[in-house]
């Protein structure tokens, strides 16, 4: 597998100068430790870890395209957009892998059913972490938010599903499920 430059194509598309940047960075690395513990205790294999650190630092490239973050960058997208902007970013970058991951990190999934309901505005299609590798991820970028003030803060186990919860009995189901299959 060859090995992929993630700081490289990070500070392509969020200036090291910048907030964000720092906030991604410090994001990003959390993540990455977490989700390598998780892939470490589940005994998988060196190419699926070393995927793993890939694609966990580049799993929230799409922020450079999002509102919330348009001081600056000017980006005027729905937040939730930052997932399928990122896809686009890494599939540009020709990492199909690394931009299903950014396409399905969000916590336990997005479903076509959801976006039709909510009026998401995303393409109708399941944003669902399907490998291991994704599971593992999005499991792990649950803990860690990017937002000031709580950038370094790891949260327990029952805010995430506190947070989870909100978005139904289903949602929640899965958040329990992951958490036997990932909490060792």
């Amino acid at each position: 597998m060859k090995h992929v430059d993630y700081f490289n194509i990070i500070q392509k598309y969020i200036p090291v100068n910048t907030q964000t940047y720092k906030s991604y960075v410090i994001h990003v690395t959390l993540v990455t430790a977490e989700a390598v513990r998780i892939a470490k205790n589940l005994n998988l294999s060196q190419e699926q870890i070393d995927f793993i650190i890939e694609a966990s630092m580049l799993h929230d490239i799409g922020i450079c395209r999002v509102e919330d973050y348009k001081l600056e960058f000017g980006g005027d997208l729905p937040y939730i957009c930052h997932v399928s902007e990122g896809a686009k970013i890494l599939r540009k970058e020709g990492l199909e892998k690394h931009a299903l991951v950014a396409e399905r990190h969000t916590g336990v999934g997005i479903y076509k059913e959801e976006i039709i309901e909510k009026k998401l505005p995303l393409e109708i299609k399941d944003y669902v972490p399907l490998t291991i590798e994704e599971q593992i991820i999005s499991f792990a970028d649950m803990f860690y938010k990017k937002s000031e003030g709580k950038v370094w803060y790891k949260q327990t186990d029952d805010e995430v599903r506190k947070e989870i919860s909100q978005y139904g009995d289903n949602h929640a189901k899965i958040l329990e499920e992951k958490f036997k299959k990932f909490k060792i």
